[in-house]
């Protein structure tokens, strides 16, 4: 049976948020807010726990989960970053991109990308994800909520809780979010590639959309 919490998506209240991260310090799976849409979400080092995100969402290996962190200067500890990509990711963060990294050996070699090496990261810019971040004290890994065969991202919290019951242990709801996923850049190659077009501006970034 998961747990509900109701908070303010501005001004959320730091003690449901601390009894949502102890879920996740034990081992639990979430529903979280984003500024691109809903979220699973659970803690970075819990191997048992990554296996049943993937479960849920029906993706292998392959597909790239992302860490959310809570600032640039996290997300470069976990991701080898040069000048160039540096200047790129402050210009998406905080904000709905996710980007493309080579991971650093921070990251459990179980979670990047099995040829690769790669791994998702992003920023969020939502009140709500970042103080659960600033509370647990570490990176959270996620993917974007869409149930399998769907194109959309679950964007009630209601239905969230009522489709997964049983297979997490919080949902927060923070009300509606963007029924965008991010956009995702590619920056491992040093040239950035566009993977996906999403709510993400790309003219933020001083890319051209072509």
């Amino acid at each position: 049976m998961s747990q509900y919490f109701e908070v303010h998506p501005d001004n959320p209240q730091p003690r449901l948020l601390k009894q949502a991260a102890q879920i996740l310090q034990q081992g639990g799976i979430a529903a979280v807010p984003t500024d691109s849409s809903y979220a699973l979400v659970c803690r970075l080092d819990d191997k048992a726990a990554a296996q049943a995100l993937r479960r849920l969402r029906q993706v292998d290996d392959k597909h790239h989960l992302t860490l959310l962190c809570r600032d640039l200067s996290e997300l470069a500890s976990y991701a080898r970053v040069d000048n160039a990509q540096y200047r790129l990711l402050k210009l998406g963060t905080p904000g709905p991109y996710t980007f493309i990294l080579e991971a650093t050996k921070e990251v459990p070699r179980r979670l990047s990308h099995p040829s690769r090496r790669t791994i998702g990261l992003r920023v969020p810019d939502h009140k709500v994800t970042q103080t659960l971040l600033e509370i647990l004290g570490q990176p959270l890994l996620g993917t974007t909520l869409i149930l399998p065969g769907e194109s959309e991202p679950m964007n009630d919290p209601q239905q969230i809780r009522a489709h997964f019951q049983k297979a997490l242990q919080a949902v927060i709801d923070a009300g509606a979010c963007p029924m965008q996923p991010t956009t995702v850049i590619d920056l491992e190659s040093g040239v950035p590639t566009v993977l996906r077009t999403g709510r993400g501006e790309l003219a933020r970034l001083g890319l051209n959309p072509h």
